[in-house]
C-alpha cells in the first residue's frame, strides 16, 4: 500500500511539473509574439519630418533683360556753314550747358551783321525824314494849303519807311543770330564724345553738320520688356506700371545686377509702360529711371533687371520640397492631432527662393510633412522624427 501511495504521489508531482512546463512555454511563446508584434508595429509606422506653415510678408519679383540708356543724348551740330577753326574742350570730359565747344570762321557773318546794321541806320534815317515830311504836310492840309493827295502820299511814305525799318531790324537780328551760331555751345550738361570732324573742315549745310554728342548720364534709363501675362497679373494685383500709387506702402522698384554679378546699390522706379503690346513679340516695353551719380552704369550696357511686382502681406508659405505635383493638382500631407495624415489639395501662388505661397487650402500653424511623404497614404499614422 505504501509503495502504491508513493508511486501515486510521484506521478502527481511529475504531472504538475509537466503542466507547469507547458504553461511556462506557452507564456514565453505568447510574450515573444507580443513583443515581436510591437516591434513590427514600430517598424511599420512611417517616420516623417514636419513643420508648421508660416505667415510672411512676401516680395514677388520678375526678372528680365534690360539695357541702359542715357537720360539725354544730344547731337551737337553746326547750324551755319563755315570752316571749323577752334575746339575748346577735351574729348570725353564733362561739359556744362551753354559752354562754347567749337568756333566756326566768323568773318562772313561779321560782315553780314555790319551790312545789316548799316542798312538799318539808312532805313531809320529815311523813316525820320518821312516823319518830318508828314509833320509839315498835316498842318498845311488843315489850312487847305496842301491837297488830300499830298497828305496821303506823306502818310504812305512814312508808313513804308517804318515797315522798311522793321525789315532791316529783322535782317540784323538774323545776321546776329547766324554770327552767334558760329560759336557752337553745348545744349545740356554732360559728358562729351570725341570730335567727329577735324579742324579746318567745312561744316554746316554743305559739309558735315554733326560735330560731337553730349550724354547726360548722372541719371540713366533702363529699358526692358514684359510679357502680356505679366501685365495681366499686375492688373490683378491692382498695380499700374508707370504710375505712382500713394495708397500702397511699396512701389514697383527696379534693382539691376552689374557685370561682376554684384547688385547695384541704387534702386530705380518704373516711370513708363508702353500702352500697347508689340504683336511681333507679345511683349510691351517698360522703362525705369535709375540714379547714376558715380557714372557706373554706361549707356548701351546690358544688365539683369529685377522688378518688384507685388508684396503679399501675411501670406501662407510652405517649402517647395513639401509639395507633391500631380495631374490633378498640387497637394501636401497634413498631420492631424492624432498623428494621422491627411492628403490636402492646395492652390499654389508665386514662388520665391525655396518657398511657395499657398493661396488656398492651408491654415497658418498646420503641420505639414516636409520629408518622408513618399510612403504615406491618407489616414495612416506616422511618427515624427526627433
Amino acid at each position: 500500500m505504501k509503495r502504491q501511495s508513493l508511486a501515486s504521489i510521484g506521478y502527481k508531482i511529475k504531472k504538475r511539473n509537466a503542466i507547469a512546463a507547458i504553461v511556462l512555454i506557452a507564456l514565453i511563446i505568447a510574450l515573444y509574439f507580443i513583443f515581436r508584434g510591437k516591434e513590427e508595429a514600430v517598424v511599420d509606422t512611417p517616420v516623417v519630418s514636419i513643420m508648421p506653415t508660416q505667415q510672411e510678408n512676401v516680395e514677388i519679383y520678375g526678372e528680365y533683360v534690360g539695357r541702359i540708356r542715357a537720360q539725354q543724348f544730344v547731337e551737337v551740330r553746326a547750324r551755319v556753314e563755315g570752316f571749323l577753326e577752334q575746339m575748346l574742350f577735351e574729348e570725353g570730359t564733362h561739359v556744362d550747358k551753354d559752354q562754347v565747344l567749337f568756333i566756326i570762321d566768323q568773318d562772313q557773318y561779321v560782315a553780314k551783321v555790319d551790312k545789316a546794321k548799316a542798312q538799318l541806320k539808312k532805313d531809320e534815317a529815311q523813316a525820320r525824314k518821312a516823319e518830318r515830311d508828314l509833320e509839315r504836310i498835316r498842318p498845311l492840309h488843315e489850312q487847305n494849303a496842301a491837297s488830300q493827295l499830298d497828305l496821303d502820299n506823306a502818310i504812305a511814305a512814312y508808313e513804308m519807311a517804318v515797315a522798311t525799318v522793321g525789315m532791316s531790324q529783322a535782317d540784323l537780328d538774323q545776321a546776329e543770330q547766324e554770327l552767334g551760331y558760329t560759336m557752337v555751345t553745348s545744349p545740356i550738361s554732360g559728358n562729351i564724345s570725341e570730335r567727329y570732324v577735324d579742324l579746318g573742315t567745312l561744316v554746316g549745310t554743305s559739309g558735315k553738320s554733326l560735330l560731337a554728342t553730349v550724354v547726360k548720364s548722372d541719371t540713366v534709363l533702363v529699358d526692358f520688356s514684359m510679357t502680356a501675362l505679366d501685365y495681366l497679373k499686375s492688373k490683378e494685383r491692382n498695380v499700374t506700371l508707370g504710375q505712382k500709387d500713394s495708397t500702397r506702402t511699396w512701389q514697383p522698384t527696379v534693382t539691376i545686377t552689374l557685370p561682376d554679378n554684384t547688385t547695384y546699390p541704387f534702386k530705380g522706379i518704373v516711370d513708363f509702360a508702353e500702352p500697347q503690346v508689340d504683336p511681333r513679340t507679345g511683349t510691351f516695353s517698360v522703362r525705369a529711371e535709375m540714379p547714376n551719380p558715380h557714372q557706373v552704369l554706361l549707356p548701351g550696357q546690358f544688365t539683369n533687371v529685377k522688378l518688384l511686382l507685388d508684396v503679399r502681406t501675411n501670406a501662407t508659405v510652405v517649402p517647395q520640397k513639401s509639395l507633391i505635383i500631380e495631374k490633378g493638382g498640387a497637394y501636401v500631407y497634413v498631420m492631424r492631432n492624432d498623428s494621422t495624415v491627411e492628403k490636402r489639395f492646395i492652390e499654389l501662388g508665386p514662388e520665391f527662393g525655396n518657398n511657395t505661397v499657398v493661396e488656398r487650402g492651408l491654415m497658418p500653424g498646420e503641420n505639414i510633412v516636409v520629408e518622408g511623404y513618399h510612403k504615406l497614404t491618407p489616414g495612416i499614422k506616422v511618427r515624427v522624427s526627433q
